[in-house]
């Protein structure tokens, strides 16, 4: 227990340190973006004056080193900042009528992970139940029509998918919403029913890669010795992939669910800006539009953070399904 105690420790300051890295990327790409938040407000009549005014009173006229130790020391205590976008500037700037960069993220947060949540419910069983019927009947006809659909689903760009599910779920058949109106005081039922479209547009996308590595996994031990012995002893071929073959498939096969669970946080961007869902992957585009870098910087760091953590989990459960990882040697 202690063993595994440690390689969790150092799996999770790792992550840490990653974390930190990226957060100096972030803030490095972020600020390099062309285009400038107080030309922007001020539109075809700004003046030079007016220009340095506003940056001072922003702090971007401060040194990049200074306002990322300000952002970083800010990310510690838990404030991310104050949106360019809703500061008011009719007042002195961090008035009562500003919106904290927290505030503007929750509640499209919460609407992104309602809709990884709902995909990870449909995709994460269809995917394994695929991918262990393919290696129980591989090289069969189910098996071919499988990989046939899956290769097209991984070469098919999410826009593509999600506008061909529109275009038969919604135009043709108009079975579900085309756009996803998400708002706040809705019922459960309603949300469900607004965000079924990106979710399948979603499952399609992720679902192939579970189930190729599920598939591949399985196959790939059903050479062993261990798994002869049990066909010797006339176990039937499912119990065997499901008994035997899928418990030692775990540690691939949960690698891939974390790094697709990874994308449905970070990678929804193009799925959500499609269907108009208000989801941090929307807010995130509008932000880059009008150059409101507290936003920016604060979805990126999200992503990072999701994509980090999401495979920090992979890697800790790994561990704990496969004792061999646990020893170097």
């Amino acid at each position: 227990m202690g063993n595994v105690s440690s390689i969790i420790f150092q799996r999770l300051l790792l992550g840490l340190v990653t974390l930190l890295i990226v957060s100096i990327v972030i803030f490095v790409a972020v600020n390099l973006l062309p285009g400038d938040f107080a030309e922007l407000i001020l539109g075809q009549g700004a003046t030079p004056e007016a220009v340095s005014t506003i940056r001072r009173d922003l702090g971007l006229d401060q040194p990049l080193i200074v306002r990322y130790m300000q952002w970083l020391g800010g990310i510690a205590t838990g404030d991310l900042g104050t949106s360019f976008a809703q500061l008011n500037f009719k007042t002195n700037l961090g008035g009562a009528g500003d919106v904290g960069v927290i505030d503007q993220i929750l509640p499209r947060l919460s609407n992104t992970m309602f809709l990884a949540l709902v995909t990870a419910a449909i995709a994460v069983p269809l995917a394994v139940t695929l991918g262990v019927l393919a290696a129980l009947f591989r090289n069969t006809v189910f098996d071919r029509v499988a990989n046939v659909a899956t290769l097209s689903s991984i070469s098919s760009p999410e826009f593509f998918m999600a506008y061909v599910l529109i275009l038969f779920l919604a135009v043709l058949n108009p079975i579900l919403p085309s756009l996803s109106n998400i708002f706040e005081g809705m019922s459960f039922t309603e949300r469900l029913e607004k965000s079924m479209l990106p979710a399948l547009t979603l499952t399609l996308v992720v679902t192939a890669h579970m189930m190729r590595m599920t598939r591949a996994a399985i196959i790939n031990l059903l050479a062993s010795p261990y798994i002869e012995m049990a066909r010797l002893k006339g176990m039937s071929p499912m119990r065997v992939i499901v008994k035997h073959a899928l418990p030692n498939a775990l540690a691939p096969i949960i690698n891939v669910i974390a790094l697709n669970l990874a994308y449905l946080v970070t990678g929804v961007v193009v799925v959500e800006v499609v269907f108009v869902y208000p989801g941090i992957g929307q807010l995130f585009v509008d932000s880059v539009k009008i150059r409101d870098i507290p936003v920016v910087q604060a979805c990126c760091l999200i992503f990072a953070a999701a994509y980090i953590l999401l495979n920090l989990t992979a890697d800790i459960l790994s561990i704990l399904s496969n004792p061999r990882l646990r020893h170097p040697k």
